[in-house]
């Protein structure tokens, strides 16, 4: 039998529910690839760690959300962010229920300093393999996604900009690479590869410090 239309169409009484961002903030530090983790002094999971996150209100779309929680935890503005995935499981709340859209960010620590929210008693960056036990929410899943969607993107298109200075070498670059696929590539298919993609422009200057050092690419505008 056909469902009638008008019982899944919306109606002024339908269910609702909150719906809620979180961001996974990424940075390479340290020859490693960090998430940015928080700790809040109110609301559920008190002195867990969790992403930087809250409620959409009714005058915001997703990413607006998104742009203010991020500010609201951290002080970042004009973060480049891409929409990853929905969560939608009935308990996943304590509250009530709430649907959560997850973004991922990539920032240069040193371009963007932290100022702590003011309910935020901690932040601190994790590497992506060594997380806090006690993450609140389904966080460790959000994140694990997050970092699997950087994957997948980084295997189509180099997306790694915001993780890199300026200039950099080959082997830098491969370095980031291998960090954020978590496997060790061969060194001439991976410049083959990079090449293939036309996006790198050679300076034509030499690593300072290096005699005889490696060249310094740069991001095509």
């Amino acid at each position: 039998m056909v469902e009638d239309l008008n019982n899944i169409q919306v109606q002024a009484d339908s269910f609702e529910c909150s719906v809620t961002t979180d961001i996974s903030v990424f940075a390479f530090i340290d020859g490693k690839l960090k998430i940015l983790l928080t700790q809040r002094t109110i609301g559920n999971f008190i002195d867990s760690w969790m992403l930087p996150g809250g409620v959409m209100e009714s005058n915001e779309n997703l990413d607006n959300s998104a742009e203010k929680v991020l500010f609201a935890y951290t002080g970042f503005k004009n973060i480049h962010f891409e929409q990853v995935k929905a969560y939608s499981a009935i308990d996943r709340h304590p509250l009530k229920r709430v649907l959560t859209v997850s973004f991922y960010a990539l920032i240069k620590p040193e371009n963007h300093p932290i100022i702590q929210g003011e309910n935020v008693s901690n932040i601190k960056w994790f590497g992506v393999k060594k997380l806090p036990k006690n993450l609140g929410f389904d966080h460790e899943k959000i994140i694990s996604d997050s970092h699997i969607y950087l994957k997948n993107n980084l295997r189509d298109r180099l997306v790694v900009g915001e993780l890199l200075p300026e200039k950099f070498t080959m082997n830098e670059l491969q370095i980031l690479y291998e960090s954020i696929l978590e496997e060790k590539l061969d060194k001439r298919n991976f410049r083959k590869r990079i090449f293939q993609m036309e996006i790198l422009k050679n300076t034509g200057e030499i690593k300072p410090g290096i005699k005889g050092g490696p060249t310094l690419f740069t991001l095509q505008k």
